[in-house]
């Protein structure tokens, strides 16, 4: 089930219309003030949760309305913010492939946090992916292949998320490497480019951010 998640940081309410056209998801989740984008795009949700503190009350009002919409609601004094909880909720419902909208903007301290939480779908073999108009998000800690048909924009950069990745090695690149150990206080890994249909990337050990960006 291939499932679209919107949370309550910056949506841009044309792109991501055109975005879940595109991708065709089988269930959507609200998180909280990403109740707004459903409504503004006249799409409806299967679930919504949050501890609504940021949403508009009088959209929740109108989304409880419809008996078939399940709502969860939190309190605001909790462990885990609302994309975090959204995250749970679609890996219980069976989902073998997520999207995140609404997971930047300008709260740089979640957007890190959001970046982080993919890490929990991954360990349980989910892909699962952060993405805005202008940047695609993922992790990676086995061979990777991207396809120059296919990137999501035209620069790749990759960031260690652990102390250190060994064995980075990167083919298809106009920066090739090999046998590289990347570690957490460089930028050597930033603005790469596809140089042929195909590019390749393996690694020993560690977890990489997959960053897919456009200028």
């Amino acid at each position: 089930m291939k499932t679209l998640i919107v949370t309550g940081g910056t949506v841009d309410a044309s792109f991501a219309v055109s975005y879940i056209r595109q991708q065709k998801f089988d269930y959507q989740i609200a998180a909280d003030s990403g109740i707004h984008f459903f409504i503004q795009a006249g799409l409806r949700p299967d679930e919504v949760l949050g501890d609504f503190d940021s949403a508009d009350p009088r959209q929740i009002k109108a989304l409880r309305r419809d008996p078939g919409i399940v709502f969860h609601q939190y309190q605001p004094e909790k462990d885990a913010v609302d994309t975090e909880l959204a995250l749970f909720l679609a890996l219980e419902r069976g989902s073998s492939e997520i999207h995140i909208l609404g997971g930047t903007g300008t709260r740089l301290d979640h957007m890190l946090g959001t970046v982080r939480l993919l890490g929990f779908a991954m360990e349980r073999g989910v892909p699962c992916c952060l993405v805005d108009p202008h940047n695609r998000i993922r992790l990676i800690q086995d061979q990777t292949v991207l396809t120059k048909a296919g990137q999501y924009g035209n620069y790749i950069s990759l960031l260690p998320l652990t102390t250190q990745v060994t064995g980075v090695t990167l083919t298809g690149f106009k920066y090739p490497l090999h046998n590289y150990t990347l570690g957490g206080f460089s930028s050597l890994g930033i603005s790469n480019e596809i140089v042929e249909e195909q590019a390749q990337i393996a690694l020993s050990d560690g977890i990489l951010i997959l960053v897919e960006a456009r200028d």
